[in-house]
């Protein structure tokens, strides 16, 4: 059995495909089970899925920017062309008995190749707002699954509710293991900021204009991205109290085992609304307020953020809104009424689903009748 995965090469492409990986593995014996992907050339996503035994080929990636930029002309006059005769060489070469596409940059001339060659093409899509390539490609798409309820422009006739796959290693954490890994001391409430993968530099900047405020009456986990850790330490050293020191704690990027540890210690967070966070927050019940990214495509963190926020799990703040006074209130306010975060984690563990990996997983196993 020939398994293909594609997908865009970001984490929230990447993690749920692992999650699927992961499952599959187990629901199968190794020897019958090869698994593959295409995608742009990314060495994070390698990486990630290197470790899973998936065989990687790459694709120049090229996309359509819908802005005026000099690179569309090079993408559509050479990447993009390229993109479809090596994706059809190399499905012609590999043989897969089913692709599995989580959307983004590169899988769409992959799954078109897939049509014409008569290859059944499955898909994920995180968000309520699906992009352009997933919007494309669910119109031949055998099946398609989806995480919240009220995703937008699929036919609701090939559309199957699970919920975006999650590692569930990242549930299991314990808080003597974190409080050693990350040096914590666990005297005070733990509050998470992140902005994603990659880090977020308005949630950056924010965070040291009120880093001293928020650490009278909290401990900091602050996720500032690979590439801004520097600068931020090298700020955060120079505003901060250094009494207050040992309740902050800056990292750059949380492999797996650190991000088990993080969702085992901390009691809020302050995130980006991608797919990947909400439902990774929501499996462990953390409460939270997510800031939208305003910049997404087809806006869909704050679509994503809206549709989680009805399940009362938690709190949306637009970025134009989240000022130092309004949010110090906000977080005093929340921490004040231990009954209502008690509400917010009780609804976000009802939004959870801890088991789409799996559910995923069957539906592809089913589908090829394994």
């Amino acid at each position: 059995m020939r398994i293909l995965f594609t997908g865009g090469g970001t984490g929230g492409h990447v993690f749920p495909l692992v999650a699927i990986i992961r499952e599959l593995r187990r629901m199968t014996i190794k020897e019958n089970l090869e698994l593959f992907y295409i995608g742009p050339k990314d060495e994070f996503a390698e990486i990630l899925l290197r470790q899973e035994d998936v065989q990687i080929a790459n694709i120049p990636g090229g996309k359509i920017r819908r802005y005026f930029a000099i690179e569309n002309f090079a993408d559509i006059l050479f990447k993009i062309p390229i993109d479809f005769i090596k994706s059809f060489y190399l499905l012609l070469k590999i043989k897969p008995d089913l692709i599995l596409s989580k959307g983004g940059t590169g899988s769409l001339p992959v799954c078109y190749c897939a049509k014409s060659l008569n290859i059944p093409v499955l898909l994920h899509e995180s968000d309520v707002a699906p992009g352009i390539s997933n919007r494309i490609v669910s119109q031949w798409a055998r099946k398609i699954f989806i995480s919240f309820p009220k995703t937008e422009f699929f036919d609701l006739d090939k559309v199957i509710l699970t919920g975006n796959p999650i590692r569930k290693e990242l549930l299991d954490g314990d808080i003597e293991t974190a409080k050693d890994l990350l040096n914590l001391t666990l005297e005070k409430p733990i509050i998470l900021f992140w902005g994603a993968s990659l880090g977020a530099e308005f949630i950056n900047d924010f965070v040291l204009r009120i880093l001293n405020e928020l650490l009278k009456d909290f401990e900091i986990i602050h996720i500032t991205g690979k590439n801004n850790l520097h600068s931020v330490i090298t700020e955060s050293e120079v505003v901060i109290n250094k009494e207050l020191e040992k309740y902050y704690h800056a990292l750059g990027f949380l492999d797996e085992e650190k991000l088990r540890a993080v969702y085992s210690a901390i009691n809020f967070a302050i995130s980006r609304s991608g797919s990947g966070s909400i439902f990774e927050l929501s499996a462990k019940g953390i409460p939270s307020i997510l800031v939208p990214l305003p910049t997404a495509s087809f806006n869909h963190q704050a679509k994503n953020a809206y549709a989680y926020a009805q399940t009362g799990s938690t709190l949306v703040l637009e970025q134009t809104n989240l000022t130092p006074n309004f949010f110090l209130e906000k977080i005093h306010y929340l921490f004040a009424h231990p009954q209502v975060l008690e509400q917010m984690k009780t609804e976000a563990l009802r939004f959870s689903k801890p088991l789409a990996a799996r559910a995923v997983a069957r539906e592809i196993l089913e589908y090829l009748n394994f």
